[in-house]
């Protein structure tokens, strides 16, 4: 009798150990896969492995391992910097799938039922992350402690890479653009307003045309920002031209030699909230011509999110169909 027990004892510990050797083997597995779409999306296995706590050299062992088990290169390293083969994209598409699944299953499994707890990696334009996200982001860590939400600040072109190698969960920017692997929708959209230093004349108006801007000297964005295109697109439309004295590519610098008197400018009505309240900078509606600043939330198509990221974009939606005043949470 004591031998049958202790061989059926033997048996479920045999059992238990097979199935803790496979799930030890299929987290490793899993794990391999994500270093290597970390490798393919950052375009740098020194950064992938510094990601995922690794050594370059584990990382690049990792990708071997997997390329010597199906028989076929996934990289061609002898291009700098390397570039995927055929089979590697197909791989990689896959993978990036796979790997996507299983973390956003294991948040729901780990994170108790109705709590957001987890890592939201989000990516903005530096005049929405200012104006808007910033307050939002502090709002949402304060009802759901648990979470953490990690912003970086960046030009759109940026936004867009980020985006689309995976980096980041979702982006915000302006006069947003869908393509074959970004999703879009729109988020806020505000007036855009003339902006000058307190002692120009234009500040003593009311509301001011867009004809009055004529031969005025403007500071400007940079030509590859969408909000410079959109602007030169408005007043060639409407035959007014105006004299670009300096363009920056950052909100911030465009609102300092404004403020210097370099010239006026065009800008979204939140983003000098806080410089009229100090009264650094004034801001002058457009009279009946009004311009419209749209932002949108991208994504790429086919991400699958967590919990605590899904969470985190409904509460954006949420915030853009409300009644709270815009620049406010």
């Amino acid at each position: 009798m004591r031998l049958r027990i202790l061989v059926f004892v033997i048996v479920i510990l045999q059992g238990s150990y097979i199935r803790f050797i496979y799930h030890f083997w299929a987290v490793l597995q899993i794990r391999s896969l994500k270093v290597f779409c970390d490798v393919v999306a950052l375009r740098s296995f020194s950064r992938a492995a510094s990601a995922n706590g690794i050594t370059q050299s584990g990382a690049s062992q990792m990708v071997n391992h997997l390329e010597q088990r199906l028989g076929v290169r996934l990289m061609d390293r002898s291009r700098r910097p390397f570039v995927l083969t055929p089979e590697g994209e197909t791989y990689y598409e896959g993978c990036r799938e796979i790997v996507q699944h299983y973390y956003a299953l294991e948040e729901e499994i780990r994170t108790p039922r109705q709590e957001v707890a987890g890592l939201v990696r989000v990516a903005s334009i530096y005049s929405v992350g200012l104006s808007h996200l910033k307050p939002f982001v502090e709002r949402f860590q304060a009802d759901h402690p648990q979470a953490e939400v990690r912003v970086q600040y960046e030009h759109p072109k940026r936004v867009y890479e980020l985006v689309e190698s995976d980096e980041v969960d979702t982006g915000l920017v302006s006069y947003p653009r869908q393509s074959p692997t970004i999703l879009t929708e729109p988020w806020l959209e505000e007036s855009m307003v003339v902006v000058c230093a307190p002692t120009d004349a234009l500040a003593r108006q009311e509301a001011v045309a867009l004809r009055e801007l004529a031969g005025q000297a403007m500071v400007g964005f940079d030509n590859e920002l969408p909000i410079r295109r959109e602007v030169d697109r408005e007043f060639k439309a409407r035959g007014i031209e105006v004299s670009v004295s300096v363009e920056f590519d950052n909100i911030e610098a465009v609102k300092r030699a404004i403020e210097m008197g370099a010239g006026i400018g065009l800008l979204p009505e939140s983003t000098v909230a806080r410089e009229i309240e100090i009264g650094t900078l004034s801001a002058v509606p457009l009279a009946t011509e009004p311009l419209a600043w749209p932002v949108g939330i991208i994504q790429r198509r086919g991400k699958e999110l967590g919990r605590t990221a899904r969470r985190f974009i409904e509460q954006l939606r949420e915030r853009a169909t409300s009644k709270i005043e815009l620049g406010a949470v």
